[in-house]
């Protein structure tokens, strides 16, 4: 009586290890899972067992979760049926998490894959098999918890001490020996950011300047905006090691001095909005100088406190010296008018007129500039303005107004194109634009 032929049964071999450690060898953890698995398969060839040539190792991705590329490949391969039977070494290479596990085998029973551990023997199609399958999984689980508090207890132990316990370096510094070592060179950038911020006191701004000059980070990335704010707020500068928010000495040294440091934290915690409505009380002279009545005269910045808060004014020289009946506007309150001159440059600066009358006095110093980059350049102003202290924000007020005229029948703003050039180099972060302007 001749014998039935034999179910040919694919076999997909799965490794892990969670470090990287040793993968480089030329003999390592992943391939001693292999040999083992690949032997075992040999052995059942009898049974039909034919191993399949993909090869599905993960080298340095923990077993706590799903998210490993070669076992989405893997249940990619199942799902389309190439896959009959997967072998692992042990069942925690698979998964070290209970949950997880149940999952992959609904996977595996919904398309007939057989799971086998060549060095734990079980059945999973009995009830018995399963309780042992889980048995074994809940250990697997909580062996990998216990690691972990291990190693979080440690990582703790070793940031109170100040010791650097990995990760990429920040700029200004090198690891060596498991130290992190001052690099001179960039640490002098990471200084001279620190001093610019407190400069523009704007990192939308600083960020802009950095990118036009092609500065970037260790790892070849442009300091954009994010990166900035990420360095500027990081207390390894000031030589200390931060663990769940409480800070410690650090081992290595000091980049950037505590004062230095203490004044761009200051300048940090004043929200840029909160920045914005105290601007006026701040900086009483906006419009000074450059603010006239309807008779011609000069307005001068005055103010007055009653009750404790303080009334800002511009009052007309003419009133002051012949009493209040020598203007038809004798004072105007500083905050609406110096809100109503900001709202208007901002519209003035989007206004087709006044982008084609700058682009055309910009082109001159600036080389290859187009249209477009000017008028990118203007439109970002309104946002830029509320991230701008108020020193910087009276110096662009006085850079692009020539003069405000105040009259019974409304506010008439005339601007400076020659300054809105300089703006737009300013924006554009062009040394030679920003000198040819002064």
């Amino acid at each position: 009586m001749a014998r039935p032929p034999i179910r040919k049964l694919r076999c997909a071999v799965y490794t892990r290890k969670s470090s990287e450690e040793g993968l480089e060898m030329e003999f390592n953890s992943l391939d001693a899972q292999r040999e083992a698995c690949e032997a075992y398969v040999a052995s059942q060839r009898a049974e039909g067992w034919l191993l399949v040539q993909d090869r599905y190792d993960d080298g340095g991705f923990s077993g706590g979760n799903l998210e490993r590329p070669a076992l989405k490949r893997l249940l990619a391969d199942i799902e389309a049926g190439r896959v009959d039977v997967v072998v692992v070494y042990k069942i925690d290479r698979l998964s070290r998490s209970l949950m997880d596990f149940s999952r992959l085998v609904e996977v595996f029973d919904r398309h007939n894959v057989t799971f086998v551990s060549v060095t734990q023997s079980f059945n999973t199609t009995t009830s018995m098999g399963r309780l042992t399958l889980n048995v074994l999984l809940s250990f697997a689980q909580f062996e990998r918890e216990v690691i972990g508090e291990r190693i979080r207890d440690k990582f703790a132990a070793s940031r109170r001490k100040g010791m650097w316990m990995g990760g990429w370096a920040p700029l200004g510094y090198e690891v060596r020996d498991r130290k992190l070592v001052v690099n001179e060179d960039d640490a002098e950038l990471v200084r001279s950011i620190f001093h610019r911020f407190l400069k523009t006191g704007s990192t939308t701004i600083l960020a802009r300047q950095l990118i036009q000059e092609g500065v970037r980070n260790k790892y070849g990335k442009l300091v954009d905006k994010g990166i900035l704010y990420k360095l500027l707020v990081n207390p390894v500068y000031i030589g200390e090691a931060v663990h769940k928010g409480v800070t410690y000495p650090g081992e290595h040294t000091a980049i950037i001095d505590r004062k230095i440091w203490d004044k761009v934290q200051e300048q940090f915690r004043s929200n840029p909005r909160k920045r914005a409505g105290a601007t006026r009380a701040q900086t009483p002279s906006l419009l000074k100088g450059l603010i006239f009545g309807p008779t011609g005269t000069a307005m001068s910045p005055s103010h007055t406190r009653r009750k404790g808060r303080l009334y800002r004014y511009y009052v007309s020289q003419t009133v002051l010296k012949q009493g209040a009946d020598g203007c038809p506007i004798g004072r105007v309150p500083a905050a609406e008018i110096e809100k109503i001159v900001i709202d208007q440059v901002g519209v003035l600066l989007r206004s087709p007129e006044i982008i084609v009358q700058t682009w055309r006095c910009a082109r001159t110093s600036l080389k290859g500039l187009s249209e477009n980059a000017v008028r990118g350049a203007l439109l970002e102003f309104e946002p830029l303005w509320n991230e701008l202290f108020p020193a910087e924000q009276a110096r662009i007020i006085q850079l692009l107004v020539e003069r405000v005229d105040v009259g019974t029948d409304g506010v008439e703003i005339r601007l400076r194109i020659e300054g809105v050039t300089s703006l737009v180099g300013e924006m554009a972060g062009n040394p030679a634009t920003q000198r040819s302007a002064a």
